[in-house]
């Protein structure tokens, strides 16, 4: 019994010594499999601090300009302000242009209604002094009210149209009557005025009424 005791015994040492063998070899097996993925986990880890480097250095280098780029988007940016500042200078010279104009009409003829109403005025005095006997004593003093409104209208730029013996103009003249002319020479001509006409500087202020030689 005690041959096959110690018999038992070494087997049982022996089937330790295999098993703790066996645990050795799956211990450094394990180190091995888990040092070889720390490995590539260290390689990829590498590899995608890599890439994103490259990827890093392409935008960089995407997106610093060249010099000559640098040029050419100052130059166009130049252009544009060029052009900007040429069409503002032109619409403000326009503008300016444009007052000025409106101004100066503005004085010259800012009071033509006044002067206009004042005609009838001198209609008056004219057909006045016309039916007023010379030797009547009020005709000199209808002549001088008569010659000091003259003048005041001719200071305001207000001049009387010479119609009679012209040549119809319809934008000078309006004719009111039509009669057959003498001779050839007397046709399209004002033979007489009805009413006188008054231009105010260069416009008329009222158009003289007349009669035409047809």
């Amino acid at each position: 019994m005690n041959n096959d005791e110690e018999k038992e015994n070494k087997n049982k040492q022996k089937d330790a010594a295999s098993a703790d063998e066996n645990r050795v070899k799956q211990s450094e097996k394990a180190a091995q499999n888990e040092e070889k993925e720390t490995g590539n986990d260290e390689g990829a880890t590498q590899d995608g601090v890599k890439e994103n480097g490259d990827a890093n250095n392409k935008n960089k280098e995407k997106k610093e300009p060249t010099y000559t780029e640098k040029i050419q988007e100052m130059g166009e940016n130049l252009a544009a302000m060029n052009d900007k500042y040429v069409r503002l200078y032109s619409e403000y010279e326009n503008y300016r242009k444009r007052t000025n104009t409106e101004k100066a009409d503005l004085l010259l003829n800012g009071g033509k209604e006044v002067l206009k109403a004042i005609l009838p005025v001198v209609d008056d005095m004219e057909r006045a002094l016309a039916n007023i006997p010379d030797d009547n004593i009020a005709k000199e003093g209808v002549t001088l009210v008569y010659n000091k409104l003259m003048a005041m209208l001719a200071q305001n730029g207000v001049k009387a149209i010479t119609a009679k013996g012209q040549t119809f103009d319809e934008n000078q003249h309006e004719a009111v009557s039509r009669i057959p002319a003498s001779d050839e020479t007397q046709k399209g001509i004002v033979i007489d005025v009805v009413q006188t006409g008054y231009m105010l500087n260069d416009k008329v202020l009222r158009f003289p009424k007349v009669v035409v030689a047809i």
